[in-house]
């Protein structure tokens, strides 16, 4: 395709970052413009950055009456709602960084501004451009597993609490379950198909991010910095979820699918460090197919694949392609409104300390 793809970038904060770089290395299309609602905050990161031919704006407002064919949304968690529709509504194609929203309600209204506007509404997960992810899908869609019925997923860091709006409500809406969570539900869900959620029974704590031990900013920190749940699909399926950014413990177990003709484990690459556990997060270290083989209980590795994928890169070069080709959003947010349903759900299941009822609109 001929034709320059124009792109413009809402935000400019580190994820802007790697957005920026991701499009520069992109000849078809042309960064445009940044918008952040800090004065010369977009002037300071289009010098930094090397973005001669980009405009800098104080409002997204501002930014979205440019001739734009889509938009990067890289603000602070609180502000991906806002953003999103008004890009939307202004005709633009919208790849919003995780997590979607801060409420269930928000990620409504985005899908809506999508569907009115007929363009892309997609969300950033980029584990899921991991071939190990993939394959990881492919086993679970196959059949292999025969009727899932129990999943298990989650992870987390012995150290990883981040600073800043992280660990403020009033910015991220949530801890840990939505910085890091996010993903893991995505891994679990992604493969068994995104079923509907029922219900969501949850508990969630910050014992660490409040303790002047752990956390230099312990009197600012309001959101989970630990969080687990059992959530229950249509389909009659349970998932089993544990996230933490901080604990004194080297891994909240693996990823499991357990199916009625076999089951798959996978064990998370902890690294050198050792600080951190998720298969979300550097990648699967063993993937283990549970199963039977002429009635004896079978164990087989999968191969994990090694790559040297750009795996962000891919996300937002998806992104590019689909605007280009007229294709469907890479990663739809009709999809992630279920993952932000349960997040949603799990805070306030936490909150009034029982499960709770997730309601889900019909869109005609």
């Amino acid at each position: 395709m001929s034709k320059t793809t124009r792109i413009g970038i809402i935000g400019s904060g580190s994820n802007a970052t790697r957005h920026a770089a991701a499009y520069m290395k992109m000849s078809d299309v042309e960064l445009v413009a940044v918008a952040d609602l800090v004065p010369g905050k977009a002037a300071e990161f289009i010098e930094k950055n090397g973005l001669t031919q980009a405009a800098p704006y104080e409002s997204h407002e501002k930014l979205l009456e440019l001739d734009l064919d889509g938009v990067s949304i890289c603000t602070p968690n609180i502000a991906h709602h806002r953003t999103s529709v008004d890009a939307l509504n202004a005709g633009k194609h919208v790849l919003t960084e995780k997590p979607m929203a801060v409420t269930l309600e928000q990620s409504i209204e985005m899908v809506e501004a999508a569907r009115r506007s007929g363009k892309i509404l997609t969300v950033g997960f980029q584990p899921r451009y991991d071939p190990n992810h993939k394959e990881i899908k492919r086993i679970v869609q196959s059949g292999t597993l025969g009727k899932v019925y129990h999943v298990q997923t989650g992870g987390g860091r012995r150290r990883g609490m981040p600073g800043r709006g992280f660990i403020r409500k009033d910015i991220s809406g949530s801890g840990a379950i939505a910085d890091i969570g996010c993903y893991s539900l995505d891994l679990a869900m992604d493969a068994i198909g995104y079923p509907k959620p029922l219900t969501v029974s949850a508990y969630c704590s910050n014992y660490f991010g409040t303790n002047p031990k752990y956390h230099k900013d312990y009197d600012k920190f309001d959101v989970e910095d630990f969080g687990e749940a059992l959530i229950r699909f249509e389909g009659d399926v349970v998932l089993n979820f544990k996230i933490s950014w901080a604990m004194h413990m080297d891994t909240l177990g693996p990823t499991l699918f357990l199916g009625t003709e076999g089951g798959l484990k996978i064990e998370p690459e902890q690294g050198l460090s050792k600080l951190s556990s998720g298969a979300w997060d550097k990648g699967p270290g063993s993937i283990t197919l549970y199963h039977d083989v002429l009635g004896h209980p079978t164990e087989s590795p999968i191969q994990v694949k090694p790559h040297t994928l750009d795996i962000f890169f891919e996300k937002v070069r998806d992104f590019v392609v689909a605007i280009q080709e007229g294709r469907p959003a890479p990663i739809p947010g009709e999809q992630i409104l279920l993952n932000q349903a349960v997040i949603d759900g799990m805070l306030r299941s936490a909150e009034l300390k029982r499960e709770v009822v997730i309601e889900l609109p019909t869109f005609s």
